[in-house]
Order: C-alpha cells, then sequence, then structure tokens
C-alpha cells in the first residue's frame, strides 16, 4: 500500500529538490535526506558505498495538531563542519576530539491550510551520526507531541542484543541476543553487529526536558522511535522553541570502534557548571552488601545495618586502607514497612535512634574520610522534591558530597503529583522512569545538587545520554542489573552478562556496578557466578569515576592481594583502549591512570573458557614497566569452588612486548603496569 500511495503521489507533487547529502570527514559515511514522493521526509546512511540504514522516515504526531507526515518539500539546507579538542575533568580519558561535518535542513509543509516547518540537523562524524528536530516556535506557543515518526531501517542482516523496553524492571534485565528482525520494543542503547562485521549501536544524546527513546519493530528490520508515556497524555508538552534530544547512531568496524567512540558525549553541551573540581574521582565501600545479601536490614530491629557503632568500623576500615568514601544506606527514617513503590514515609533529615548522624559525619571528617550520602525514594519524587533542598543543605553542611539516589518501583510507578514540575502539586499521578517528569526530575536533583558543590550517583535512573559532559556532577548511575543481583540465588546475572554490558548498556555512560564481592558469595552464601580474578577485572572493564568495594569489609581483609589491586586502581584515566574482545563474550581492556605513567590492564570473560594474546602496543617507547598480574588459576571456573583460584605473577615489558593469558569460564584478568625509566 505504501509503494502504490507514493507512486501515485509523485503524479500530484513537484518534483522534490535533489538530495541534501553530507558526509563525514573522512569521506566514509554518507547521510541522503529528502522527501520521498509522498511528501515524507527521510534520511538514508551509507559508508563505504554500502547502505547501513535504508530510506527511514522522519515525522511526529501530536495529540492537538495534524501530523507531521507527508506533503513537505525541501524549503532550505546550509553545511557546516567542526574540529575541536575538549578536555573532560573526569572520565575514561581526558581529552575527546569533536571532528564532525553538519547539515542543516528545512523542510517546508506544502498544503493549503498548514506550512509547518520541519527542521533537522544531522551531524557526521568518522564514528557515528546524530541528528535532532528544531522546532522554532513562538514563545508561549504550547507543543503537545503524541509519538515520534522516526525511523530506523537497518538494511543488512545482523545480530542484536537488547532489553525490552516497557515492562516493570525498568532496565535491569539480561540481554536477549537475537537476529535483527527478532527484537520487539527494545531500551537504547541497542548494538548490532552486521554480518560483515560492522558494529551499530542506536541511542540517543542531550535527554532534556523530554521523554526516553524506545525502539519498537514495526517489521522486518524497521524500526521507530516510540517515547515512554506520560500521565498526562501527550508524551511530551513543550511551550515555545525548542530542540528534541539527538538521536545517535555508533558506526564502526570492530567492537573496539564501537566502545572507543565519543559520539554522544560530543552531542552535548560543554560543560555548564563551570568549576566541578569539588568531585574527586574515588574508590568506596559501604554498609549496603550486608542488607542486599539479607544479612541486616535496611528497617530499624535487632539486624538494622545503619548504626553508629558499623558506620564508625567501616570508617576506619576506609581510613586505614586509603577509600575515600563510605557509603551508608538505611540510617534516615522510612524504611520501616512498605517502602517499595510508596516513599511516602520517608525523612531525608531524620535519623533513626541507633545511628547518630553529626557523630558520624564528625567522625569520618576526623578520619579523612567522606560520607556517601543516600536517599532512597520509594520513587515517591513529590515526597523527595518537597525535602530536596532541606536533605541537600543538611548533607552539604556536614561534608557530603557524593550522594547515592534511588527510585525503587516498578516501571510506570513513579509517584508525581498531577501539575508541572514548578506548580503546586495537586492529586497523586503515576509516572515511567525515564518520561519526560522523572527527566525534568533528576536534572532538578542534579542541578540543585550543584550549587552546593555534591555530585550525584541515581540508582533505577533514567539513562544516561552523556549529560555527563555538561553536568560533571551526574558521576555515574545505576540503569542496568548490577552486582546485586549475583546475591539473589535463581536471580544471578550469569557470566556472560559483564561482558555484554561493555558493549551496550556501558556504551551510554558510567555504571556504578558495585564489583569487589571477594568472598564470591551473596544471600544464604549463594555462589555467585564469578572467579575472585573477575571481580579484580570489573575494575576495568565496567567504568565508573566511582568506584565501590562491595563486599563486607572483614571479607576484604580477609583477601589483602586482590585488596592491593582495588586500592591501587585508579578511578580516572588519561586514555582507555579496547585489546581483545567481541559482544557478549570478553573484553580486555588497557588504560591509563590520570595521575601518573602507569598503565592497567584487565576485564571479564564469558562462560567460555579462552586464551588470549595482548601485545603492549600502547605503552610508551622506550620505558620499561614492572607488571602486577591478579589471572585466574589453571583450574578455575565459576562452576566449582575453585572459583576462588586465582594466580599471580610479575614481570617486565616493553612497548611491543606480548603476553598470553588463559581466562577462566566466567573469568577475568587484572594487571597493573608500573612506569620505570
Amino acid at each position: 500500500m505504501r509503494l502504490l500511495l507514493a507512486a501515485a503521489s509523485t503524479l500530484a507533487l513537484a518534483a522534490p529538490l535533489s538530495a541534501a547529502e553530507v558526509s563525514s570527514p573522512d569521506g566514509r559515511i554518507t547521510v541522503e535526506m529528502n522527501v520521498d514522493g509522498d511528501g515524507v521526509p527521510f534520511y538514508r546512511v551509507e559508508r563505504d558505498g554500502k547502505e547501513l540504514i535504508a530510506e527511514s522516515d522522519l515525522g511526529f504526531l501530536f495529540t492537538d495538531e495534524e501530523p507531521m507526515r507527508r506533503n513537505f518539500t525541501v524549503e532550505s539546507e546550509s553545511t557546516s563542519s567542526a574540529n575541536a579538542t575538549w578536555e573532560q575533568p573526569w572520565g575514561e580519558r581526558r581529552f575527546v576530539r569533536d571532528n564532525h561535518n553538519e547539515l542543516l535542513i528545512t523542510f517546508r509543509e506544502n498544503r493549503e491550510n498548514a506550512k509547518r516547518a520541519l527542521t533537522v540537523r544531522m551531524r557526521v562524524f568518522d564514528d557515528g551520526i546524530g541528528f535532532r528536530y528544531e522546532f522554532d516556535r513562538p514563545a508561549g506557543q504550547v507543543t503537545n507531541i503524541a509519538d515520534e515518526q522516526t525511523e530506523f531501517v537497518i538494511a543488512p542482516k545482523g545480530t542484536a542484543w537488547w532489553i525490552n523496553a516497557g515492562a516493570f524492571n525498568r532496565y535491569e534485565y539480561l540481554y536477549n541476543q537475537t537476529p535483527i528482525d527478532a527484537v520487539s520494543t527494545a531500551h537504547t542503547p541497542m548494538t548490532i553487529r552486521l554480518e560483515d562485521g560492522t558494529h551499530l549501536s542506536f541511542h540517543e544524546a542531550a535527554l532534556v526536558d523530554y521523554s526516553a527513546m524506545w525502539l519498537k519493530r514495526f517489521d522486518g528490520q524497521r524500526f521507530r522511535a516510540t517515547l515512554s508515556p506520560s500521565s498526562r497524555g501527550p508524551k511530551v508538552v513543550r511551550t515555545g522553541a525548542f530542540t528534541t534530544p539527538w538521536r545517535s547512531i555508533r558506526i564502526a568496524q570492530d567492537a573496539a570502534g564501537l566502545v572507543e567512540n565519543d559520539l554522544e558525549l560530543n552531542l552535548n553541551e560543554p560543560n555548564a557548571l563551570g568549576d566541578v573540581s569539588y568531585f574527586k574521582p574515588a574508590k568506596y565501600i559501604g554498609i549496603w552488601w550486608g542488607m542486599i545479601s539479607n544479612r541486616w536490614t535496611w528497617a530499624q530491629g535487632e539486624r538494622h545495618g545503619a548504626t553508629t557503632e558499623r558506620a564508625k568500623q567501616y570508617i576506619d576500615f576506609a581510613a586505614k586502607h586509603g577509600f575515600r568514601g563510605v557509603l551508608i544506606e538505611g540510617w534516615n527514617v522510612g524504611w520501616d514497612g512498605n517502602w517499595f513503590g510508596n516513599g511516602r514515609d520517608y525523612s531525608f533529615t531524620e535519623a533513626y535512634p541507633d545511628f547518630d548522624f553529626k557523630e558520624v559525619t564528625a567522625y569520618a571528617k576526623k578520619k579523612g574520610v567522606h560520607i556517601i550520602g543516600h536517599h532512597e525514594t520509594g520513587g515517591n519524587i513529590e515526597v523527595y522534591e518537597a525535602q530536596l533542598e532541606d536533605a541537600l543543605d543538611l548533607y552539604a553542611a556536614n561534608g557530603v558530597d557524593v550522594i547515592k539516589t534511588g527510585y525503587v518501583a516498578d516501571a510506570g510507578g513513579i509517584i508525581s503529583c498531577n501539575a508541572d514540575i514548578a506548580d503546586p502539586c495537586g492529586d497523586e499521578v503515576f509516572e515511567w522512569h525515564d518520561g519526560q517528569r522523572q527527566v525534568q526530575h533528576h536534572l532538578k536533583v542534579v542541578t540543585e545538587a550543584a550549587e552546593r558543590k555534591i555530585a550525584i550517583n541515581p540508582h533505577e535512573p533514567v539513562k544516561d545520554t552523556g549529560l555527563r559532559r555538561t553536568y560533571p556532577n551526574w558521576v555515574a548511575r545505576e540503569g542496568a542489573r548490577g552486582q546485586e543481583y549475583n546475591a539473589w540465588g535463581a536471580f544471578a546475572n550469569g557470566p556472560d552478562h559483564e561482558p555484554t554490558l561493555v558493549y551496550t548498556r556501558m556504551l551510554s555512560g558510567p555504571m556504578d556496578y558495585t564489583p569487589g564481592v571477594l568472598g564470591l558469595v551473596g544471600d544464604n552464601n549463594y555462589p555467585i557466578a564469578s572467579t575472585k580474578a573477575k571481580q579484580l577485572g570489573l575494575y576495568l572493564a565496567i567504568y565508573s569515576p566511582i568506584q565501590m568495594a562491595a563486599d563486607f569489609v572483614e571479607s576484604l581483609a580477609a583477601h589483602p592481594k586482590e585488596l592491593e589491586f582495588i586500592k591501587a586502581v585508579p578511578a580516572d584515566w588519561a586514555e582507555s583502549k579496547l585489546l581483545e574482545g567481541a559482544v557478549g563474550d570478553y573484553a580486555i581492556f588497557a588504560r591509563k591512570d590520570r595521575g601518573s605513567e602507569d598503565w592497567y590492564a584487565g576485564g571479564v570473560n564469558d562462560a567460555t573458557e579462552r586464551t588470549v594474546t595482548l601485545t603492549f602496543d600502547f605503552l610508551d617507547e622506550g620505558k620499561s614497566y614492572q607488571v602486577k598480574v591478579w589471572k585466574d588459576g589453571p583450574e578455575a571456573t565459576y562452576l566449582t569452588e575453585k572459583r576462588h583460584d586465582i594466580a599471580y605473577e610479575t614481570l617486565t615489558v616493553q612497548k611491543g612486548d606480548s603476553y598470553t593469558v588463559r581466562l577462566a569460564p566466567g573469568g577475568g584478568l587484572a594487571m597493573q603496569l608500573k612506569a620505570g625509566k
């Protein structure tokens, strides 16, 4: 039917302007933009002359005006380019190059009663593309978006790694690996490996005051953007002129090119906060694993975890071993009873009787340790926002400069109020974790925290879209199945989860995965699907500028050689490279310390034993490096008690040398390479 309509419309419409094109700086990626015979705006993408994205429609549906869909012509186009390098205050690499060519194209409606403009800004990099819509509407005009008509029609066959969108457990799913044409509705990033080895990742950048994009497969390999729902009816409501988030596609010839890619960061605005040196990338321990593994409780009682005495014990351990932070959860009133998806009883300033907030924060300050605060909302942002300023002021006044926030509720269960964010609240309504209302909420928390020089690490968050560039105090988030699932028996992640995260979730930004469970057991001593070496390799594979050593302090102390690595490995990098890896199978990184000439290497493996050879081409010429190795023992496997089998080695290497190592099933690797002369 679509082809028949298009053919008929060709007779009725004037011939469109010749297609507008823009190519990447290296000329390998080309994007064509035009309208078809029915006046539908579209784009298509080629790489090296091969079609990657076939003709894909652009447009919008509204709740109170005609769709922006057909009867458009190309009105104008202009091009520009950029080639600059900018510096991150923290990150996987210190310097990021932004080199792109840009096409700004305006499509004008050609109907008797409608002359609306649809403007698209397309940027093409050597490693991907990004485009957004720009609405130049008068001040005061309200736009009610029902959904987008943005399409992604993947031309070649391939394999997809994806998780379900619109399901109850937010982003916390194990990844599906299917043919592209077997995907249903997916969260982004969605990763694709084409049959010729080309790697793609579909995501978005600069998600501000808008609903998150899901990808819904309509037929074959045709996907369409669908926006996270809203209680208001329209999925997005904007006033006056506005831009949408960028729709991004990473394009790489291999897995390394997919991972070593800063597309979404480059599509975000520069730092809007100014000096953020108050945030120090660092490692921390915490009163957390005890609750996750069911030894302690968040609620009051004999097993209450967050007591003054225990807090001091953890502060002492942190001070002794050089951990900057101690996370304390469950110290405040509201954890008793049903708090999941509720949060109506939380106080963010009132402590339980067995926790003396002033005493604990003063003790930490005396020991040179920073408390990491915790704000669990139970998904109730109405209650949280009413107390937000007082809660942040309390922390700021007592030296708490990092906060872990939480939104534990089923998807669609965020409790808000029947009003816009700046208005008095009416009746309670329920929103999605990645809908416009929650996107507004997260940015409110981040900006309020920035005014008090506090960094934010949300769990059960909206996905990362590179906004850490604009708001560098937004330092990490969860947004996937973390280590906590390994404590829960039948819900455990499995050994292939982390080497899948590297090429999917981690493409969006830092994750607070909480590695370092050296005891390798969870609730009721349930065995974790990991070797001991893998728990160390996670510090190289799953990046975050705040890295937890999640285990009990007694367990950390019982593994002094492993603790030595955790204490030494940095949380901030000058360079990062994927040395070896494949999506869902394994990932071995090399990362250079931002504060020295030292390198660290390592990563994680799935359930398949493999031998890899690493070549040290990344090292500086003419220097020798003293190397300490933590690796899987000769009989290590996640399947038995041999998961505790770990081996150690020392050696000296130079640029160009190589090293062959066995990765156990469920195993990993960690290496420290200290630079000599």
